[in-house]
């Protein structure tokens, strides 16, 4: 399985970077989020735990992981491998790049799915990876603009 969404932002790289790598404050600025918790900080990799809503109409239906998170602020790069929950041995690439809007930040998820015998890989292809993953990417992407086109008019 493989995912990527990809969204331009009005700001600077740095400024979209500083977004992407502060998740601590995602609830504050990210709707979908319910929590995220730090669980080990300081040296990388860093471990944290996350929450997040997949809206369905007026349903919503609770996701949760936990990833340890790497930051690489020179090339503008966080990476993330999910080591807890559901999507366990998924990996996370973030990258911002300069654009003439300003900056453009991408998120390609990659995984073979779950450990579950005949039907994990067609579910993390057919569900888990379009439905779920695409779905909080794409609104974390959205978010983080709104977010930093808004704090920067």
């Amino acid at each position: 399985m493989r995912t990527v969404d990809v969204v331009e932002i009005r700001a600077s790289p740095d400024l979209v970077y500083d977004a992407a790598v502060a998740v601590e404050r995602w609830p504050e600025i990210l709707p979908h989020y319910r929590w995220v918790r730090v669980l080990r900080g300081g040296a990388e990799p860093r471990l944290v735990e996350m929450a997040a809503w997949r809206p369905f109409g007026p349903l919503r239906w609770p996701t949760w992981w936990v990833s340890e998170m790497w930051t690489d602020p020179a090339r503008r790069e966080v990476r993330y491998r999910h080591v807890r929950g559901v999507t366990r041995g998924m990996d996370v690439w973030w990258r911002v790049t300069a654009h003439p809007l300003g900056a453009q930040a991408k998120i390609i998820h990659e995984w073979t799915g779950p450990a579950w015998p005949l039907v994990g890989a067609l579910a993390a292809e057919w569900v888990i990876g379009p439905v779920f993953v695409h779905g909080i990417a794409s609104r974390t992407l959205a978010g983080i603009r709104h977010s930093v086109e808004s704090s920067h008019e």
